[in-house]
């Protein structure tokens, strides 16, 4: 019969001490106390032998008798712990264990600590399993309770992620939208101002990924308006060039528009796809300008 590992022996005795009942001398509330402890200490020597989804177990477990003593903020951190545990092999469960953090977050009002916690969520939508649809929904839901606690910047920077998002699942005006948001905050400070050609660059691709060059040339207009300096800069004559070259249907001039952009201000993922989808346009269908 093999050896209990020190791991098994503390989870046994955490299982124990929960299902116990209580003495004379002692209350439910105790009892709870000192099986979390054990749960905590269990999940610790799980996390020593590598044996992650076994440490995430423990500390659900330890978080619930946190729960049951009315231990709010620890269990939150057993909830977040749990978390940190799954996510190293069952992204699905770091979710679950997230969102019983962030329920013990808001209703204490520790907003910024819950958006912290959803963006992590987001993160794991988008990165560990490919959920663009709800990585957004996650991201704009920590970009707006940032947002509250005046974390405006953090809050843009998950705003401008679910744009990307929104775009690549072709929710072109929900992107527009976002990365609107985004520079209208950016132009009020002059650390975040120089950041705003970018997203308006953005926005005007989502708006040809559209097929409508209308609103892309009336969307600059505004933008020009908003900030004089844009017209000058490379990423307005850019999109300037490009919607030239749609409305002659002119798939060699778009090209070289872009290599020559893309030659000092190398090309991201997301504007390589986007524009490979509007250069595909060009020799579909003519464009009404």
């Amino acid at each position: 019969m093999p050896s209990t590992s020190p791991a098994q022996a503390l989870l046994n005795k955490a299982d124990k001490k929960a299902n116990s009942s209580t003495g004379w001398f002692s209350s439910q509330s105790s009892k709870y106390e000192e099986a979390g402890d054990l749960y905590q200490q269990a999940a610790n020597a799980f996390k020593i032998d590598k044996q992650f989804r076994e440490a995430g177990d423990a500390h659900a477990r330890e978080a619930e008798c946190r729960e049951k003593c009315k231990e709010t903020n620890d269990a939150a951190n057993a909830w977040w712990n749990a978390a940190k545990a799954y996510k190293r092999e069952n992204p699905a469960l770091a979710i679950q264990a997230l969102s019983q953090t962030i329920t013990h977050l808001t209703a204490s009002g520790r907003f910024r600590q819950a958006a912290d916690r959803e963006k992590e969520i987001g993160q794991i939508y988008q990165h560990e399993l490919h959920d663009l649809r709800k990585a957004c929904e996650s991201l704009e839901r920590a970009g707006d309770w940032y947002s509250q606690e005046d974390a405006t910047s953090t809050a843009n920077s998950c705003y401008k992620d679910a744009a990307d998002l929104h775009a690549e699942l072709e929710e072109y005006p929900q992107a527009i939208a976002r990365y609107e948001q985004v520079a209208n905050h950016s132009l009020t400070s002059a650390l975040t101002k120089y950041s705003v050609k970018e997203y308006w660059l953005r926005a005007a691709l989502c708006a040809l990924a559209m097929k409508d060059t209308i609103t892309a040339k009336r969307n600059i207009q505004k933008y020009m308006t908003q900030d004089p300096t844009f017209s000058s800069t490379r990423e307005c004559k850019f999109i300037d060039a490009i919607i030239e070259a749609i409305g002659a249907e002119d798939q060699e001039a778009y090209t070289a528009y872009v290599v020559e952009f893309d030659k000092i201000t190398k090309l991201d993922p997301w504007k390589t796809t986007i524009l490979l989808k509007i250069k595909k346009f060009i020799d579909e269908e003519p464009t009404i300008l």
